[in-house]
Order: C-alpha cells, then sequence, then structure tokens
C-alpha cells in the first residue's frame, strides 16, 4: 500500500473484519485499550467497532495529551497572561480546555489576556525573535511526538541569547501512563478494567521506537501491537492482539513498520535528552500524581524555563464534581456513562478536557457515536 485511500479501502476492511470474527474465540470476551487518542478518533469516525464480533470490546485510554492536561497547569498560564503581562502561546485545543473559576485560556483571552493560538513551537519563537519587548511563553504540551520541537527551540533560544522567550513545559511519557493503567494506588479507588492488551501509539512509537513496551509484556504479560492511525491499521492491530492472545502470547509486534523501528529515533531522542530530564512526579488529569512521567528543563535551559524565570508555583485543582473525565480517561466508564454527555457537556460547551481535543473520547464519541448508541439503547 502507498496511498492513504489504499488503508481505507472498504473491501479490504469487510475480509479483516470476518477474519476477526473468525479467529475471535467465541467463548471469551477480549478487552484491549487504544491509548492513543488518535486511535480513538479513527474507531470512532470510521465505525471499527461497529465491524468487531461483541466479545472484542475497545476501551479509551488516556492518549490525549490535551485531555491529560490538569486544571492546575492552565491556571498557571492564564495567571501568567492576567497578572504578568505575559504572551502565553499555545496549541489550538488548549486554549479551550476548562480551567478555574469559569474560565479557560480563550475565556481568559476574552478579558484581555494576550493568549495566542500558534501552529508550532517555532512560531512562538518566531513572534519572540521580532519583538524582543515582548516576554513570550510558550505553553508546551504532548507526549514524546511533540517534544523534540520543543527540545530544538530551547537550544535556539539559548544559542541566540533571547531572553524574553521561554517555555513552560508539560511535555508527559506514554510508558508511564501505561504503567499507571495497569498498576496504581488510584486503581483501588476510581476502579480498573480488565485489559488483554494495547493497540501502542503511531506517532509517539515513531521517536522512542517499540523497545519501550518491551518491559509490558514482559513483566505485565500484556502484549502491544503498535499500530497506524488509518482504519486498516487498526483493525490489523486488533486481529494481531487476538491472534496473541489466543495463543498465550505476550510480545510487542509491530504493525506499523512504515514508519516505526524497535530503536526509534535516535537523533530525536538524543536532542531531548540534552535539554530535559526527568520529573519526579507530575499529575495527570484522571490517573493523579504519576511518578517520574513527565520532562522539565535542564539546569543549563533554565533561563529560559518559565516554572523557574517566574517563580510558579503548582496547586493541584480538582475537576467539576459531575464530570467523569478521570474515568473515561481509565477506561472505567464510556463517555455515555457521564450525566453531563451531549446535555450540558458538548464541543461547544465542555466541561471536561476529554469533550476538547478532536483526540478526546468524548469528542470522538459526540461526533460519531453517540446517535448510534442511543438507537440501539
Amino acid at each position: 500500500m502507498k496511498y492513504v485511500d489504499e488503508f481505507r479501502d472498504g473491501e479490504v476492511a469487510r475480509g479483516l473484519a470476518a477474519a476477526i470474527r473468525a479467529e475471535a474465540d467465541p467463548t471469551r470476551r477480549y478487552a484491549f485499550m487504544e491509548f492513543c487518542g488518535g486511535h480513538t478518533h479513527a474507531i470512532s469516525r470510521y465505525g471499527v467497532t461497529d465491524l468487531l464480533p461483541a466479545n472484542v470490546r475497545m476501551i479509551h485510554g488516556p492518549g490525549c495529551p490535551v485531555c491529560v492536561l490538569p486544571i492546575g497547569r492552565i491556571d498557571l498560564a492564564i495567571q501568567l497572561a492576567l497578572e504578568r503581562g505575559v504572551t502565553v502561546l499555545t496549541y489550538g485545543d488548549c486554549l479551550r480546555v476548562p480551567a478555574s473559576n469559569g474560565l479557560s485560556m480563550l475565556k481568559a483571552k476574552a478579558r484581555g489576556a494576550d493568549i495566542r493560538m500558534v501552529y508550532s513551537a517555532a512560531d512562538a519563537l518566531a513572534l519572540a525573535q521580532r519583538e524582543p519587548a515582548r516576554e513570550v511563553v510558550f505553553f508546551a504540551i504532548g507526549f514524546e511526538t511533540t517534544t523534540p520541537p520543543t527540545a530544538l527551540v530551547l537550544q535556539q533560544a539559548r544559542a541566540l541569547g533571547l531572553a524574553n522567550f521561554s517555555v513552560m513545559c508539560n511535555h508527559v511519557l506514554t510508558p508511564s501512563a501505561i504503567q499507571t493503567i495497569l498498576e496504581s494506588p488510584e486503581v483501588r479507588q476510581l476502579g480498573t478494567v480488565p485489559l488483554d492488551g494495547f493497540i501502542g501509539p503511531a506517532h509517539v512509537s515513531t521517536i522512542i521506537g517499540s523497545r519501550p513496551y518491551e518491559f509490558f509484556a514482559e513483566e505485565y504479560r500484556k502484549p502491544v501491537v503498535i499500530a497506524g492511525f488509518e482504519p486498516l491499521d487498526v483493525m490489523q492491530a486488533i486481529r494481531m492482539l487476538i491472534r496473541q492472545v489466543n495463543e498465550s502470547r505476550a510480545e510487542v509486534e509491530n504493525e506499523f513498520t512504515r514508519a516505526v523501528s524497535r530503536e526509534g529515533n535516535l537523533k530525536a531522542q538524543a536532542l531531548v535528552s540534552e535539554v530535559f530530564e526527568l520529573r519526579r512526579a507530575f499529575e495527570w488529569r484522571g490517573l493523579g500524581q504519576v511518578p517520574y512521567s513527565a520532562l522539565r528543563i535542564r539546569a543549563p535551559f533554565a533561563a529560559w524555563d518559565a516554572e523557574a524565570k517566574y517563580g510558579l508555583d503548582y496547586r493541584s485543582v480538582p475537576d467539576h464534581k459531575a464530570c467523569e473525565c478521570g474515568a473515561i480517561l481509565r477506561g472505567v466508564k464510556r463517555p455515555t456513562d457521564c450525566k453531563l454527555f451531549g446535555t450540558v457537556c458538548t464541543p461547544e460547551n465542555p466541561m471536561g478536557s476529554c469533550m476538547v481535543s478532536s483526540e478526546g473520547a468524548c469528542a470522538a464519541h459526540y461526533n460519531y457515536g453517540r446517535f448510534r448508541d442511543h438507537a440501539a439503547a
């Protein structure tokens, strides 16, 4: 296959669906978590679940970087813009994530805060270069995929001696989140679901490779299949997982061989290692404090670290009491289990972060799955 439409071929999808039905043991149930929000979106958009047998269940995971961002981090960005007069730049999805006191970055902007959307970290650096009298902070988020570009602009800022530019780092790590899903103190409080395996993220794996997932296969006996984002990618990964479960195997397999290797992108990894180091702990929405699950800026780049530069003091803020985003991110509940879903909480008026990003489980389900579920009910 060479072209995108080949990965969306209906005839091939029907053939894969038939193969999955033939290989799935009707006497048992399968539960697979697609970690990445891109997979959640593809599964909802292309109706993949409609093609699966009833005993194969797909569970949404915490692989949406906007969804797992805790309220307290957004509050810090708003504080910088409203109280310090700093220009805060970030990706578009972040602007609408609910924060404290009924605010979001977008609503804070309406109150006079200088908060702007950018398409890349390089855009933020370019603004700081163009306007040296303006204090610019790039609110950086994302998993391993978006971390190298942030590291690069920090390198460039130091090389340029750009004193008016800094980064508020919110980059988080995929393997730590998977481990927390499988085993953490919060599991006893929020509950968990039995998982037979994972669909590993695509873009993240182009950076870190397939090797980091080998631990989960060996230690927890959970198979992992790395898959691309097209519907046929996802279906083939599900078939590979079913086959592993049937054969009592727990291995890391790579469906996305056209982009992912075992070692990953070594140059990007070296760049990230030079600029960032592990935090001892970082709060994730829905997962709580997760040890060694996020990155912070190393001491040689401290002059461009917004948290150090502005003395930011992080405080944890609880989510909306009626919002089930935390349980949904864990896979414990589905979007339709939330009383706010589709009524008070919509993409136009999100109560929780899962309804904001197009990769969020609630947004994907609202756009592509809610009417089918209601009809089935």
